[in-house]
């Protein structure tokens, strides 16, 4: 009886840990996109530039439903100057993920940028 009460502990413990650094993880992976996507759309290594500001704010967007992170486009900053041959692009991500364990909830907040492709 004795181990099976340290296994259901261990098995407890797993599932609320993995419920906190879940969230962790996608964040640095959404985070490492956004660095992607601006140094990609920045030296235009071949893919059509988005056109507008709005146009980057909705692929930004569609890219953090892909994820599970809900976004509002008041969520994200887009940044963009220089001549068309040598953009450089900015994206910032502002959003809260809850974390719901079973006697505790909480959120985290999480702001991911891109600063351009330079890092």
């Amino acid at each position: 009886m004795k181990y099976v009460f340290w296994i259901a502990l261990v098995v407890v413990l797993g599932m609320a840990g993995w419920r906190v650094i879940e969230p962790e993880i996608t964040n640095i992976v959404f985070q490492d996109e956004l660095h992607d996507m601006a140094a990609q759309l920045g030296a235009r290594i071949g893919l059509s530039a988005p056109t507008s500001d709005e146009e980057l704010r909705g692929i930004v967007i569609r890219k953090a439903e892909k994820h599970d992170i809900p976004l509002d486009p008041k969520q994200v900053t887009v940044r963009s100057s220089g001549p068309p041959d040598h953009r450089v692009i900015y994206i910032a991500v502002d959003y809260t993920m809850p974390v719901n364990l079973i006697v505790y909830s909480y959120t985290l907040h999480f702001t991911p940028t891109s600063n351009g492709g330079r890092f």
